[in-house]
């Protein structure tokens, strides 16, 4: 059972490409089987299957191999849902050649995005996005990996942890202090790593509930070349701001493309399932319990989308709506599929199952870029400043 287009393409966030972009991801992703036993393995394929079907060019600008003059949200948005909606480390490894690259992206040497984010896009190279601490994570400003410049370059000592794509990545996009006498997100600056530097250690893998890459990065020592640093010194912490704020509502758009998966198969199952002699979509609780995940998916997905158009074709920081959709999207997502587990009955906990994967999948995107609890401070945040800003001032 795979996922029908969603009929949210008929809003008008999107022009008539992003919905011809839709129909070309779901027609090639229908088509790929990548084994997943071998976690590394088959990121490392599905990597190399996104960068020959030419949709990782969508990750970076035209002027460096992409799709696109620029970044566009819609269209990363769209990717990620129809790839989720398939495979999870499919979209997995879409999302991380945008995040891991973005920094570059961003904030990059002419001479880095010509070296390195053609071969994103081809994907040819695998991206990596350091930024999470042992104690700092949610709280980057706690980050304590320092950079302190030396002949010829920078000296990079610190450790980072859940990084997805250690181990396996050709480069990472580390975050270290460079001034020792910050505090708070001040001092920070970005640098591209590349993975074979001497000092760098990704060797210390992690294991989770939904199998992904993930390593912690030991960088004792670590030298890079003056020109490796990515944007202004000190400016890194804004750099890491700006690539999440891009990327933040396409994990919004997986939570959606998971919970629209979750929506087809209960489906299938309210269809199929024979239950007091009728079916399972002819009992009224059933037909209650899938009105409710029907509701929740169109309210993750125009959370989702509003965002992403407002990226696209507005000006300004979208802080505060790319955290509205990674909040509701992931967390509507989760009740979505939830219930769709609940209405599986006995087969919906079975290993195997699409529902249970799709289960271990969601639960992960709670977190990932942003815990839920982080989404509501900044949320509650944004929306005190832009309440201060538009009061008339006292006189």
């Amino acid at each position: 059972m795979t996922a029908a287009m969603p009929s949210h393409l008929a809003w008008p966030f999107f022009a008539d490409t992003h919905r011809a972009l839709a129909a070309e991801a779901a027609a090639w992703v229908t088509n790929q089987e990548i084994d997943p036993a071998d976690t590394d393995a088959a990121c490392r394929a599905w990597v190399r299957a996104l960068g020959a079907s030419g949709l990782l060019r969508y990750t970076v600008p035209r002027a460096w191999g992409g799709a696109l003059e620029g970044l566009d949200s819609r269209a990363l948005c769209i990717l990620r849902e129809t790839l989720a909606a398939h495979d999870g480390l499919a979209d997995f490894a879409f999302a991380m050649q945008g995040l891991g690259s973005g920094a570059i992206t961003l904030g990059g040497s002419e001479a880095l995005r010509r070296a390195w984010l053609p071969r994103v896009a081809a994907g040819e190279a695998i991206a990596a996005f350091a930024l999470s601490e042992p104690d700092a994570g949610s709280d980057a400003g706690a980050m304590t990996t320092s950079a302190e410049r030396v002949a010829g370059g920078w000296r990079i000592d610190g450790e980072k942890t859940w990084i997805s794509n250690g181990g396996i990545a050709d480069f990472y996009c580390v975050f270290a202090r460079t001034d020792a006498a910050s505090t708070g997100a001040k001092g920070i600056s970005a640098f591209l790593v590349p993975a074979g530097t001497p000092g760098l250690d990704a060797s210390a893998r992690i294991a989770v509930m939904s199998p992904h890459p993930l390593a912690t990065v030991q960088l004792y020592g670590c030298v890079v070349p003056e020109d490796h640093l990515l944007g202004e010194a000190g400016a890194g912490f804004a750099l890491a701001m700006r690539t999440l704020d891009i990327f933040r509502t396409s994990v919004a758009a997986a939570a959606v493309g998971f919970a629209r998966r979750a929506l087809a198969e209960t489906l299938a199952q309210a269809h199929g399932r024979a239950m007091f002699g009728a079916t399972l979509g002819s009992q009224p609780l059933a037909q209650a319990i899938i009105g409710d995940m029907a509701t929740d998916l169109d309210a993750a997905a125009l959370l989702t989308y509003r965002a992403a158009w407002q990226r696209d074709t507005q000006e300004g920081r979208t802080t505060a709506v790319a955290a509205m959709a990674k909040l509701g999207a992931t967390e509507l997502a989760q009740q979505v599929i939830d219930r769709a587990v609940q209405l599986h009955g006995g087969r919906g906990v079975r290993v195997g199952e699409v529902v249970e994967r799709l289960y271990r999948d969601i639960r992960a995107l709670r977190i990932y870029e942003g815990a839920t609890e982080v989404q509501r401070l900044l949320v509650g945040r944004e929306v005190l400043k832009a309440a201060r800003s538009a009061a008339p001032s006292s006189t």
